[in-house]
């Protein structure tokens, strides 16, 4: 059991630098919450260990880019059943559109990944059941040409992370400690707490 503050740091720094490494991680797929208390599931692309930055693609068109535009906050929870660690961060949220980051993811995904950019925004309304996708690419991988299009409905959400609580349930008794990031060069402080 971990009994320093700077291990329960350096777990929670584990778990997010193989959560997008690794599909079969448990926090591979965390909750986020945006500033109108709407959660989503989405997928951890990248976590940046030295910023303590995550990185996750998303619809410029989705509702919750222009939530996250005009309110930052960000909630996420992550937990792994296996190791019994449950970690609930806060972060400021920006939504990134253009520039080499987003060039660079965008060049990473495969077509049949980046074709979800080229249907109806997120949201829009069907009167049948729909992938939101054109007919065309249902089931089908476009080509690069296909895909000029899509390219302009791409972005990244990347959140800052500013607190984090790490909750580890034990039999023996739980443990949960929480960190904040403070002064100008952004160092965690921690404490524990009663779980």
């Amino acid at each position: 059991m971990i009994e320093a503050l700077e291990d329960c740091l350096a777990d929670c720094r584990r778990h997010l630098v193989r959560a997008p490494r690794d599909r079969r991680s448990p926090m591979h797929t965390p909750v986020v919450v945006s500033g109108d208390v709407d959660a989503r599931v989405m997928v951890l692309r990248a976590f940046d260990a030295q910023a303590w930055r995550l990185r996750f693609h998303t619809d410029i068109r989705a509702p919750k880019a222009a939530v996250f535009a005009a309110d930052p906050r960000a909630a996420l929870l992550f937990y792994d059943k296996g190791a019994k660690v449950q970690i609930r961060a806060r972060g400021t949220a920006a939504i990134i559109a253009e520039g080499a980051e987003v060039d660079a993811a965008w060049s990473a995904s495969t077509n049949f990944a980046r074709r979800c950019y080229l249907g109806d925004g997120p949201g829009a309304a069907s009167a049948v059941p729909t992938s939101g996708l054109p007919a065309a690419f249902e089931g089908a991988e476009p080509d690069d040409h296909q895909l000029v299009p899509a390219r302009a409905n791409f972005a990244l959400l990347a959140v800052t992370l500013t607190a984090l609580d790490w909750f580890y349930l034990a039999h023996t008794g739980h443990r949960r400690a929480q960190f904040t990031r403070e002064g100008p060069d952004g160092a965690w402080a921690g404490r524990w707490v009663s779980p």
